[in-house]
């Protein structure tokens, strides 16, 4: 089974994620945080990753250390559960609908963590959530992960739409990527022998 346990605690925060790669999307995650909650969810859901996730943070503060502190521990559990990445496919790729929002994902598992992000928010709240706290949560993701991940805005002018368009494409193109590819399942997915 390709899962993971990882709690990460901090004098901002304390954090526990816990995640099956192979599941069904599964989840229950509690951040205090609703909006990252829901986008949490949209994450495992369309992922098929099993995830729970238990955050407490500095909120008194604001969400940024809630945020930026959980992408860091998914990120990690991500790099623990796939271990070498034998068999698995390595990329991915999506360009997902969502109402006005149209946004592309293309990622690589290949442990050279670079984020590209031209996903423009057209207001500065989701309510009462930061919307540049999108970009923070997959800087964090992509660092921790090892994931070269590229993230671009088609077009879009719902706040709202254009971040759940984003976790939505992240989800269904690391769906692909982490699945094992049959013709391969002894392999490292590289010339080199590694990833």
């Amino acid at each position: 089974m390709r899962t993971a346990s990882v709690t990460r605690a901090t004098n901002e925060t304390d954090i526990t994620v816990d995640i099956n790669l192979d599941g069904t999307g599964v989840y229950d995650n509690q951040t205090g945080v609703g909006f990252f909650d829901h986008m949490l969810d949209q994450l495992a859901r369309h992922a098929l990753i099993d995830m729970t996730i238990r955050a407490k943070g500095d909120l008194h503060i604001d969400d940024h250390h809630t945020v930026e502190d959980t992408g860091i521990a998914l990120g990690q559990a991500l790099t623990q559960a796939l271990g070498d990445k034998k068999g698995i496919r390595r990329y991915g790729s999506c360009l997902l609908p969502m109402d006005d929002a149209q946004v592309r994902c293309a990622l690589d598992l290949s442990a050279r963590p670079f984020l590209i992000w031209n996903v423009p928010m057209p207001t500065s709240k989701i309510g009462t959530f930061d919307t540049e706290l999108v970009r923070e949560f997959f800087q964090a993701l992509s660092t921790h992960g090892g994931i070269t991940l590229h993230v671009d805005l088609l077009h879009g002018f719902n706040s709202h739409h254009i971040a759940e368009a984003a976790f939505k494409s992240v989800a269904r193109a690391l769906r692909d990527a982490l699945e094992t590819d049959p013709r391969t399942a002894q392999a490292i997915p590289s010339t080199k022998g590694a990833l």
